[in-house]
């Protein structure tokens, strides 16, 4: 495990590009409303998020990004092969995931398109930046 090999730019705009993918995803013009009702928050939907949870997300996807830099820290990693261990982190680790807990906590199967497709997208996003940006 060599940290010298890792890019810390594209590490910190892997982030960045997930925190900027969550800012449209969940934005009134994607995929807020489905959002609300799979989580049955109606009227009752929590105040804006502010800085602190702002913060504590950005520091967040920078240890997710740094993780899958770790995963993608090899010569022969490109753009291709970066995006699609994004998509098998995301799809087939992070979205199951939340299918199995959705089970559990009796969510609708939206729940689990709306968030599980997010992370599945931010990090075949991540992988790309990162198998890109040598």
């Amino acid at each position: 495990m060599n940290l010298h090999t890792l890019n810390p730019w594209a590490i910190l705009v892997a982030a960045f590009s997930a925190f900027l993918l969550g800012g449209l995803w969940y934005s009134p013009i994607v995929f807020h409303s489905a959002w609300k009702k799979a989580n049955h928050f109606g009227d009752n939907e929590p105040p804006a998020a502010g800085a602190k949870v702002f913060s504590i997300a950005f520091v967040l996807s920078l240890v997710m990004a740094f993780n899958l830099a770790m995963f993608l820290n090899d010569p022969k990693t490109n753009l291709a092969w970066g995006a699609t261990a994004g998509f098998l982190a995301g799809f087939g680790w992070v979205a199951m995931g939340i299918g199995v807990v959705s089970l559990f906590e009796r969510r609708p199967f939206t729940y689990v398109l709306v968030n599980g497709g997010y992370l599945t997208v931010a990090l075949v996003l991540m992988g790309a930046i990162l198998g890109a940006w040598r």
